[in-house]
C-alpha cells in the first residue's frame, strides 16, 4: 500500500483509433515531443521553440531551455515536501494538482538516457491541441500562470494547477490524458502508473516508425 502511495505521490474516458498524423490541413512542419519517463513519473516535452503563446509564457523563468517539459504531480506531497507516511497515503486522496515545469539545455536523453524517453511526431494541429491541453491545466489569473515557487532541480519550477490530483489522475493520467487530447491513440482511463502509459507509447513509436 505504501509503495503504491508513493508511486502515485511521485509522479477518463477511452480515445478510439485515430490517425497517427493529423487528419486536419495542417499548414506548419511536423513536430517532435518527447515523453519522459523517470521510474513512476513520467513528463511531456517540447523543443522550446515549438511552444506558441500563451503556454511561451513559462519560458521567461528558463532563458537558458532548449528544451521544456511538463508533469503534473500533488501539490501537497511535492510542494510542501510532506514526504511522511501519512503524506504518501494522503496522496491516494483527491487534493490540490501541481505542474512541474523543467528546462533542460540538453536533449532529454541526454538527461534521461535512450531508454527513458520517446520522441513522437505530431502534426501541426496535434501539437496545438496537446499544448492547449497543458496550458488548461497551469491555474491563471489574467493569463498569467501561476509560481508556486522552485522545482527540486536545477532550472525548474511549480506551477499551480486548476486541475486535482487523486489515486485516480495521477502524473501518468495525465499523460495519457494529453496525448489522447492530441489526437493520439491512447487510453488513460484506469492508467496510473507510468508503465501503462509507457506501453502504449512505445506501440505509437512502433507504428510512427513503420510509416516511415
Amino acid at each position: 500500500m505504501v509503495l503504491t502511495a508513493f508511486a502515485l505521490a511521485g509522479c477518463s474516458t477511452t480515445g478510439g483509433r485515430k490517425a497517427l498524423v493529423g487528419s486536419e490541413a495542417d499548414l506548419g512542419p511536423p513536430v517532435v515531443i518527447y515523453v519522459v519517463k523517470r521510474r513512476w513519473h513520467t513528463d511531456i516535452g517540447f523543443n522550446a521553440s515549438d511552444i506558441p503563446s500563451p503556454l511561451a509564457a513559462v519560458r521567461s523563468n528558463l532563458p537558458a531551455a532548449h528544451y521544456v517539459l511538463f508533469g503534473f504531480g500533488d501539490r501537497h506531497y511535492l510542494v510542501n515536501k510532506n514526504r511522511s507516511i501519512a503524506g504518501l497515503l494522503g496522496a491516494l486522496w483527491p487534493g490540490q494538482g501541481v505542474v512541474l515545469v523543467t528546462g533542460l539545455a540538453g536533449t532529454p536523453e541526454a538527461a534521461f538516457g535512450d531508454d527513458g524517453v520517446i520522441r513522437l511526431t505530431l502534426s501541426t494541429g496535434q501539437a496545438r491541441r496537446l499544448e492547449e491541453f497543458i496550458w488548461n491545466t497551469l491555474r491563471s489569473a489574467g493569463g498569467v500562470a501561476e509560481v508556486l515557487g522552485a522545482g527540486p532541480y536545477d532550472n525548474s519550477y511549480y506551477y499551480a494547477s486548476s486541475v486535482g490530483y487523486s489515486g485516480l489522475n495521477t502524473c501518468n493520467t495525465w499523460t495519457a490524458q494529453a496525448l489522447q487530447a492530441a489526437g493520439l491513440p491512447v487510453r488513460s482511463f484506469g492508467v496510473e502508473f507510468s508503465g501503462q502509459v509507457w506501453r502504449q507509447i512505445r506501440t505509437i513509436k512502433r507504428e510512427q516508425t513503420s510509416l516511415r
